[in-house]
C-alpha cells in the first residue's frame, strides 16, 4: 500500500538541507556556465525576469548587470542573503525574496521572463511547479529552465546518494524534470510552444582534482553535506567512494583537474 508523501515535512527538511552549506562560495564554480546560458536567453534589458530558486544570484545578479529588472526567489536565506550582499556591492537593484517555488509570492501575470537553472526542479510537488512558473509569467512570455537530466552526471549523483541515503517515498525525483515527455506532460496547454533541447553545461570546472571536489561538495553543497553527515564511518566511505567513481566518469580533464560533462534539458516554453 502507497503512502501519501507529507510534502511539508519533505520542504522543510529540503528547506534545511538548501540553507546548509555554503551555496554562495558552491556556486561560483557554476556561474560562468549560468552566465553563458543567461546570454543566450536574450532578455532584453527593461524586462522583467523573475529567477526562481535562485540561489546565490548566479542569473539574477549577471541579469541586473544587463539592465534587466531582476527578481530572484529561493526558499533558502543563506543563499538570499549572500546574493542581497552581492547586489548591494555592485549597487544593482535586484530584488531578492524568500519563498516557494510552488507557493509564488507574486501576481498573476507578472512577468515577462521567468526562469530557473537547476532550481525549481528539485520541489516536491512538479505539477504545483509547472503552475505557478505559469501562472506568474505573462502571455505571451516565456519560461525559461535548466533541468538535469535523469541519465547525466548529477543524475547519477542523486541516485547514488539515494543508494546510500533513500529520498522520500513517492515523491517523484527531481532528474524527471529533464525527461522531455514529462516536461510536455506538467506544462500540458498552458503553452503555445515548447522547446526542448539536450545540452552540456558550459563551464563546470575545477582547479582541483575528483576527491577535492566530493570534499568541496561535502563541505559546501547542502544536499550531499547532509547525506554525508546523515552516515556511519562506513557509510561515509561508501559514499565517498561512489561519488569520486561517478565524478570520474564525467570528468572530461587529466591534467589533476576537473571540468563536468553534466547533460541538462533546456526547456523553453511560451505561455498561451
Amino acid at each position: 500500500m502507497s503512502t501519501i508523501p507529507n510534502l511539508e515535512v519533505i520542504k522543510t527538511k529540503m528547506k534545511g538541507a538548501w540553507n546548509a552549506g555554503d551555496y554562495g562560495t558552491f556556486a561560483t564554480y557554476m556561474e560562468p556556465g549560468a552566465i553563458e546560458i543567461l546570454e543566450s536567453w536574450n532578455i532584453l534589458p527593461g524586462q522583467t525576469l523573475l529567477d526562481v530558486a535562485c540561489g546565490s544570484g548566479q542569473i539574477s545578479i549577471p541579469a541586473a548587470r544587463a539592465g534587466i529588472k531582476s527578481t530572484g526567489v529561493d526558499i533558502a536565506p543563506s543563499s538570499l542573503e549572500f546574493a542581497r550582499r552581492r547586489a548591494e556591492q555592485e549597487g544593482l537593484d535586484a530584488i531578492f525574496d524568500e519563498g516557494d517555488a510552488e507557493s509564488l509570492p507574486y501576481e498573476d501575470n507578472s512577468f515577462d521572463v521567468v526562469a530557473t537553472v537547476v532550481g525549481a526542479m528539485f520541489a516536491p510537488d512538479p505539477d504545483k511547479v509547472a503552475s505557478e512558473l505559469l501562472r506568474v509569467c505573462k502571455p505571451g512570455g516565456r519560461i525559461l529552465m535548466v533541468n538535469w537530466t535523469p541519465q547525466g552526471m548529477v543524475g547519477h549523483m542523486f541516485r547514488e546518494i539515494g543508494r546510500h541515503v533513500p529520498p522520500p517515498p513517492n515523491v517523484q525525483p527531481p532528474p524527471l524534470w529533464g525527461d522531455e515527455e514529462t516536461v510536455k506532460d506538467r506544462f500540458g496547454d498552458g503553452v503555445s510552444s515548447l522547446t526542448l533541447t539536450k545540452k552540456i553545461y558550459p563551464l563546470w570546472s575545477y582547479p582541483f582534482g575528483v576527491p577535492e571536489v566530493v570534499q568541496f561538495f561535502f563541505d559546501k553543497y547542502g544536499p550531499t553535506e547532509k547525506a554525508y553527515a546523515a552516515l556511519d564511518e562506513e557509510g561515509k566511505k561508501s559514499l565517498r567512494a561512489g561519488l569520486e567513481r561517478v565524478y570520474s566518469d564525467y570528468n572530461t580533464e587529466t591534467n589533476g583537474t576537473t571540468t563536468f560533462a553534466a547533460e541538462y534539458l533546456d526547456v523553453e516554453a511560451v505561455k498561451k
